[in-house]
């Protein structure tokens, strides 16, 4: 029987708040810095959302239904499309309408809601998984929670609403000593098949690639799937997940990424036993191999695979709470504008923006905040935050 590889593509971007000052609140609702998102949009639509398009779809007509790919695109981020790139939109059609592509349902926002005990978790997937058969047809039957975010009673959660499989993330202290490179199933509901991330591998192309002070630089697609190989001896399944952004953004253009990719599924397939299924095909061929028991929630990030980087300090935890505290409030007043604000206030990056612990790496904050400090992200959020629970208290 062949092995499998199952390529995954995470796709989100927050809507930014715009410098929002103290002597603001109560004065101004205009939370949101609309030029700098469409120019986020813009960039990345250039650099990386569009030749990634073209290059799947390049893919795919070249070796039809042997290679197979999937998505999760959160709903903030399609909105933003719509708004800024509707040829996003269209290129993801096109990849739709091939029928080598599955999209995945997660949380509208990009939330930390899974991990709230308010019915805002179910509500965002009802509403993403509408807005997925909206725009290209497709009914989700896979889920993949926020960076990969995954517990048992998640689990439990995801499983009530009608889904049989499930993407996280093949942590270490999780595992122990059995290997991500197989189906497993939830600890406390079997009907849920979980599909694990291969870190290692999806690591050293989204992280390493460009890396010249790797030990394996340069990487080409010959030595991949060698390693590919290797790693099958013995298991069934690699899974290798990565957010869509290291092609173009994370890793440039000039690093050669995109040849990579351009190479890699050819060299697989026709030198290889291994066989590109979407992740609802990985679970349909392969059998659970023993139940995975996660008593806390893990992620894909970070060395700890924990959620310490979005709720690791108590400026998180006090956001956080402040945050769904109020949602029986919003979900009570059901209007369109309160609805709209709340969803783009529970993107997950506004509190990753306040980790203390990144911090330290004064990298992140150049590459990935729009702020010069986590304190700085707090503020500015609080203040925005206050300034929404007064206009639902005076609603």
């Amino acid at each position: 029987m062949k092995k499998t590889i199952c390529f995954y593509f995470q796709l989100h971007q927050p809507v930014l708040l715009r410098r929002y000052h103290f002597f603001d609140i109560g004065k101004r609702n205009d939370y949101f810095d609309e030029y700098m998102n469409r120019s986020m949009i813009r960039r990345l639509a250039e650099q990386c959302y569009l030749p990634a398009n073209y290059l799947m779809l390049e893919l795919i007509c070249r070796h039809g239904d042997r290679f197979k790919i999937s998505y999760s695109i959160s709903g903030l981020a399609l909105e933003q499309f719509e708004l800024h790139a509707p040829e996003v939109i269209e290129s993801f059609k096109k990849l739709a309408a091939t029928g080598n592509v599955e999209f995945l349902a997660e949380t509208y926002a990009h939330s930390l809601s899974s991990l709230s005990p308010t019915g805002e978790f179910e509500s965002q997937v009802r509403r993403h998984a509408g807005k997925i058969e909206t725009l290209f047809g497709q009914r989700p039957v896979t889920f993949r929670n926020s960076s990969l975010i995954y517990s048992d009673e998640i689990g439990e959660r995801v499983f009530n609403m009608g889904y049989k499989t499930m993407l996280t993330d093949g942590a270490k202290h999780v595992l122990g000593w059995k290997s991500p490179n197989f189906v497993y199933e939830s600890a406390t509901r079997p009907g849920l098949k979980l599909l694990l991330k291969d870190s290692r591998l999806s690591d050293d192309i989204t992280v390493n690639f460009s890396n010249r002070k790797w030990n394996e630089y340069p990487l080409t697609a010959d030595k991949y799937v060698q390693w590919l190989q290797g790693e099958a001896t013995g298991h069934e399944v690699i899974n290798l997940f990565m957010n869509y952004e290291t092609f173009g953004e994370d890793q440039p253009a000039g690093t050669g990424i995109f040849d990579f990719m351009r190479h890699l599924p050819g060299r697989i397939l026709d030198t290889t036993d291994f066989e590109c299924l979407t992740p609802r095909e990985t679970v349909e061929k392969h059998q659970a191999v023993a139940p995975l028991h996660v008593p806390y929630p893990i992620s894909w990030t970070d060395e700890e695979r924990d959620v310490t980087s979005w709720l690791g300090n108590e400026l998180q935890s006090t956001a956080f709470e402040e945050l769904y505290r109020v949602q029986p409030r919003v979900q009570a007043l059901d209007d369109p504008g309160v609805n709209e604000t709340y969803l783009r206030l529970q993107a997950s990056n506004h509190f990753y923006y306040m980790s203390t612990k990144l911090f330290s790496d004064g990298d992140f904050f150049t590459h990935r905040s729009p702020y010069d400090s986590p304190y700085e992200a707090f503020i500015n959020y609080m203040n925005v935050l206050s300034d929404f629970l007064i206009r639902v208290n005076r609603i």
